[in-house]
């Protein structure tokens, strides 16, 4: 494999890890819990996903001349404040995880079929649109990774559960009231520092 190809694949594979994540944030969560506003902005689980869904079609779709083939609500002027950042009342949770899946897989396409100085086109970067796949696939990787904390930080609010994938937490193994503690003891510095 040449060297940019091993690049390509390293990338991809840093991009489907927050993916999965992102998607495993979900698990054994009430269709409720994936929907409700956790932050003043209505940040939620779900609308994470189909944020993420948009964003991937665009950035691998329509930059590369390569259009996502399902309608894409972010790029809908109709849509509505936010739309992208929430599942609307008759969008089941199971369609926008499969859109998601969709999108993955057309955006793999394209990662696939492209050398990674592909020329592109991001439309919404107006004079700083002219971009190559490889500073897609950063942006992206950057992007799912930020959401992907965002998750993380929601799913801990809804249930304590943390970490980067099932089976590791990504965080020391200490019990609820070690966690409670730690907890207390920061609640207090802050307060000192504070003043």
């Amino acid at each position: 494999m040449a060297a940019a190809e091993d690049q390509k694949v390293i990338l991809l594979e840093y991009l489907q890890g927050g993916r999965k994540a992102v998607l495993w944030k979900l698990d054994g969560l009430s269709d409720y819990d994936v929907r409700r506003p956790l932050t003043p902005t209505g940040t939620n689980l779900l609308g994470l996903v189909k944020h993420l869904a948009c964003v991937d079609a665009g950035y691998f779709g329509v930059t590369f001349g390569r259009p996502f083939p399902e309608p894409m609500l972010r790029w809908d002027s109709d849509a509505g404040f936010n739309a992208d950042m929430f599942a609307a009342a008759d969008e089941s949770r199971e369609h926008i995880e499969g859109l998601y899946r969709r999108v993955w897989a057309h955006s793999d396409a394209t990662i696939e079929a492209l050398p990674l100085d592909a020329p592109g086109e991001v439309p919404w970067w107006g004079d700083a649109g002219k971009t190559t796949l490889q500073h897609v696939l950063v942006h992206m990787i950057q992007e799912t990774g930020r959401h992907a904390g965002h998750a993380d930080i929601l799913r801990e609010m809804i249930d304590g559960a943390a970490g980067a994938w099932p089976g590791n937490s990504s965080m020391a193994e200490v019990d609820a009231a070690q966690w409670s503690e730690h907890r207390e003891r920061l609640e207090e510095i802050a307060r000192r520092a504070a003043g």
